[in-house]
């Protein structure tokens, strides 16, 4: 039979790398590709790497210079966010538009059957049975695509994947879900590519220093009032912030409100007064619900009805027991415990065990 064609997105780094030789080893027409983000000096090293990687495993390679789809795409979105009041996840929206939705795009214009990366998660594929059959018709049942938390936990990236789509995931593969970070870094010492391979990417690609840095650059921030959160709704400003996009819900550092012995937290932000509003009382960061918009459901199919599940609200945040339910055109997720710091802009995932079924951003 003839080897089935796979383009593998390749950093430079140890889990993309270790994905090319892993498909190579199993047999597959593996071809590498460099995705150009942005004029920075970890996409130059990344890219320098990539290529290194590929000629020792002699497969072919190639770079595609994406700066201007990238710009339009993520950057941004990222601003628009920002300046919006909401804090964003860059790397959800990258990896549905660009890492797993561009370049699978031109993975099938280039004649490829699949488009591997180095995500640590697992897919599987089961059958969906018809519920109803029809009187004297036979229905065939249907394929329907699944994602699930990795065999390394920690390194799970599932929380990232869950604006991703049934027909795209049919042609997506991605073989580091049944391995371990441990696992993976051993077998570059084996495959002798260990020393080639660049550092650990940085948290956001496009931005070299901070980002507070990066806003200051490219948004005309608005400076207001630091509004304190007493009692009973009663408010009273305390000083000024610097623009409403240089804080985050949950945020202690940076406020800059002196001559208190216990310190003011970010607890809301009052976007038509372009007012901060903070608190020295931690439970006026908790909140047993939340509104979700654009939501996305793996399986395709949204539930008719309420459901419970787990539900992380950033990716480092442990997921928790809660109820979700319809609410107008959107979704409102309803928490057995009140949560701390919900942040809008930032997603909202749902699990039922193992098995990632979808999300939403933050309202």
């Amino acid at each position: 039979m003839k080897k089935k064609r796979i383009l593998v997105a390749m950093s430079g780094g140890v889990d993309s790398s270790v994905t090319a030789a892993l498909l190579k080893r199993s047999g597959f027409d593996v071809q590498g590709v460099f995705l150009k983000f942005a004029d920075l000096p970890n996409f130059k090293q990344g890219e320098k790497g990539a290529r290194k990687i590929a000629k020792i495993l002699r497969i072919p390679f190639f770079n595609l210079d994406l700066r201007k789809e990238f710009k339009k795409e993520v950057i941004d979105y990222f601003l628009k966010e920002y300046q919006n009041g909401r804090t964003p996840n860059p790397c959800v929206i990258c990896n549905e538009k660009m890492k797993l939705g561009f370049l699978l795009k031109k993975a099938h214009s280039l004649g490829f059957d699949f488009l591997a990366t180095g995500h640590y998660v697992k897919k599987s594929k089961v059958p969906s049975l018809p519920r109803l059959r029809r009187a004297g018709k036979n229905q065939k049942s249907k394929i329907v695509y699944k994602l699930f938390i990795a065999k390394d936990g920690k390194k799970d990236q599932s929380y990232f994947l869950w604006r991703l789509t049934q027909k795209q995931l049919k042609n997506l593969i991605f073989p580091l879900g049944n391995y371990t970070k441990t696992e993976v870094k051993e077998l570059a010492k084996n495959l002798k590519i260990s020393k080639l391979i660049k550092s650990e990417s940085q948290d956001v690609c496009f931005i070299r220093d901070s980002i507070n840095d990066f806003l200051r650059k490219n948004i005309k921030a608005k400076p207001g009032p630091v509004v304190e959160q007493v009692h009973c709704g009663v408010k009273k400003t305390i000083g000024r912030h610097q623009g409403l996009c240089f804080y985050t819900f949950g945020q202690r550092k940076g406020i800059n409100i002196g001559g208190t012995a216990k310190p003011f937290y970010v607890v809301d932000k009052d976007i038509k007064r372009n007012a901060l509003i903070v608190s020295q009382n931690l439970k006026d960061l908790e909140k047993k619900e939340l509104i979700c918009k654009k939501v996305n459901w793996i399986s395709g199919k949204k539930p008719r009805m309420s459901l419970k599940a787990k539900v992380k609200i950033r990716y480092r945040h442990k997921s928790v027991p809660a109820v979700i339910k319809p609410y107008c055109s959107t979704l409102k997720v309803v928490f057995d415990k009140p949560q701390r710091a919900i942040t809008a802009g930032q997603s909202a995932v749902f699990y039922r065990g193992k098995e990632l079924l979808g999300g939403g951003t933050i309202d």
